[in-house]
């Protein structure tokens, strides 16, 4: 992504377009140009606006789900935003979730994609051969269907991160709280309208997980993309994108 980080405060973020607010959540090891095509697509008729969460920057007894949740409250009061789109892939969607769940008069729809929040086979759930470059590529392209999406430069993004202790640790914190934080019985109380948008041939947080948020949440849509992985997103753009734009200006037509 060629975009340039805004630095504002302790936030950093990607803003551009105008129109509503499209507010996009990256994953444990989502980078920003996981959303480069939904950048590009919806910055013509919306603010797409995606920020940096602190990841690594947490005290490791503040790294949770929750945390993450109350840093992006503060960038959207920050900012002044309301009347959000919020739009998550895996941590990023439970993130959102929670998000949602506390601060409903803020978000106009959900969008998940891959998300966390019920159950799911946590990528970061252990490394017990975090130094072997192989094993890292392998656990990579599990992410995906295609395993050719796992680029060398993705590989060796996370094969850093997860040979970096200080990180390991974040990551493994997030990955527990995500797991433990099972969000099941509050989905009911959700009004807001949901679009979810899965990849078949998720390994992560497989199909079975689309169909029970389908089942808890009442205002939502669910749609498949086969042939595809965990980050819909990334691996299949234009079929994630073709799905999203319609089903968001469905919802701003009815408003009208």
């Amino acid at each position: 992504m060629q975009q340039v980080l805004k630095q504002d405060g302790e936030f950093r973020y990607i803003e551009e377009g105008s129109g509503p607010t499209l507010l996009v959540l990256h994953g444990l090891f989502g980078a920003l140009s996981n959303f480069r095509d939904v950048l590009d697509e919806f910055r013509h008729n919306f603010r797409v606006v995606i920020p940096m969460m602190p990841i690594y920057e947490l005290p490791v007894e503040d790294t949770h789900v929750r945390s993450l949740a109350a840093f992006i409250l503060r960038f959207v009061q920050f900012k002044g935003y309301s009347s959000l789109n919020l739009l998550g892939n895996s941590l990023g969607g439970h993130v959102a979730l929670v998000f949602s769940k506390d601060h409903p008069e803020l978000v106009n729809s959900l969008i998940l994609t891959g998300s966390s929040g019920l159950y799911e086979n946590a990528m970061g759930g252990s490394f017990p051969r975090r130094e072997d470059h192989d094993f890292i590529k392998a656990k990579v392209e599990y992410t995906f269907y295609d395993p050719a999406t796992a680029t060398k430069e993705l590989v060796d993004e996370v094969f850093e991160i997860v040979n970096n202790k200080e990180k390991l640790i974040r990551i493994l914190a997030l990955a527990k709280s995500a797991i433990r934080h099972n969000m099941a019985e509050e989905l009911h109380t959700f009004e807001m309208p949901v679009c979810l948008i899965w990849g078949k041939n998720d390994n992560i947080t497989p199909p079975d997980v689309a169909e029970e948020f389908h089942k808890l949440l009442k205002h939502s849509s669910l749609f498949w993309i086969d042939q595809c992985g965990h980050a819909p997103m990334m691996e299949r753009p234009a079929e994630f994108n073709a799905i999203l734009k319609p089903w968001l200006n469905a919802m701003y037509a009815e408003k009208v």
